[in-house]
């Protein structure tokens, strides 16, 4: 089961005319409903995608590792307390319920030290401004691209599995395995795009739909899947709150979404304000 607090500014939509049917939540980020008809006999699956200008808003990482919590919160917790305007997964984490699977640098701080193979950095935080953009998705496996260069340019790295190579190639190999969906984008004009698919797709369906929607996604990394994946979004009068629930023992839905120990947020920036 789905919970969704308030879904205002989202609208339903072709695919295929996505791009004309973003709606305005505040200065600097939008909202996006794109609907789709899947074989699935569920029904029709529901995409929802948040575009974020980085110029107007900053992004943020939070976790266990810098606020010395002892257990994980969810996405809106995190958010509210750490005045957030939108959180979401930072990725998938490891057995310690803590560490993050890949690199993860912030402003400096390096919560995880660990580059595995998978092949995407999302970067933010650049050292001059006016030589580099305020968010880019860099593909590792690209000639002269490693963490280390990336460093050189930015103070805050994450590195997760990727969904779409720059300049929009689908990169998850074919499987059967369906899951909800929270995952990190970037558009042909730099903008960040929070994406949550509310119901249960193959990764390679899932990139198939963003890269025909029209919404002019170039890249993208997976953050989280099934049951702890999750995207809050506060702003003025807007809510919005996506998680998949899920059964108790007792056979109750849950109405809460799980704890998780690292978020990726953003927050307005000072000038912006």
């Amino acid at each position: 089961m789905l919970l969704i607090a308030v879904l205002l500014g989202l609208v339903a939509g072709d695919p295929a005319s996505a791009s004309a049917d973003w709606r305005p939540i505040a200065p600097g980020v939008e909202s996006l409903r794109i609907s789709i008809e899947p074989s699935d006999p569920r029904g029709a699956a529901r995409i929802v995608v948040v575009r974020v200008d980085p110029r107007s808003f900053e992004l943020v990482l939070v976790g266990q590792a810098a606020t010395g919590e002892s257990t994980g919160l969810s996405a809106r917790e995190w958010a509210q307390g750490h005045e957030l305007a939108i959180a979401t997964n930072a990725g998938m984490f490891g057995q310690d319920y803590t560490t993050h699977v890949g690199y993860m640098e912030y402003r400096g701080r390096i919560d995880s030290s660990r580059i595995n193979p998978y092949q995407s950095v999302a970067a933010f935080d650049p050292h001059d401004p006016a030589k580099h953009p305020p968010f880019r998705i860099f593909d590792l496996d690209e000639p002269g691209v490693s963490v280390a260069s990336i460093r050189k340019d930015y103070a805050s790295l994450l590195q997760n599995l990727r969904l779409i190579k720059r300049p929009g190639v689908n990169r998850w190999s074919e499987q059967d395995q369906k899951w909800s969906e929270a995952a990190l984008g970037e558009d042909e004009a730099g903008r960040i795009l929070f994406v949550y698919a509310q119901t249960q797709h193959s990764m390679p369906d899932l990139v198939r739909v963003l890269l025909a929607s029209g919404i002019g996604i170039v890249a993208a990394q997976h953050l989280e899947g099934g049951r702890l994946a999750q995207l809050y979004l506060k702003l003025g009068d807007v809510e919005l709150e996506l998680f998949e629930g899920s059964e108790t023992a007792s056979g109750k839905t849950r109405a809460t979404a799980w704890p998780i120990p690292n978020v990726l947020g953003v927050r307005r920036r000072a000038a912006a304000k």
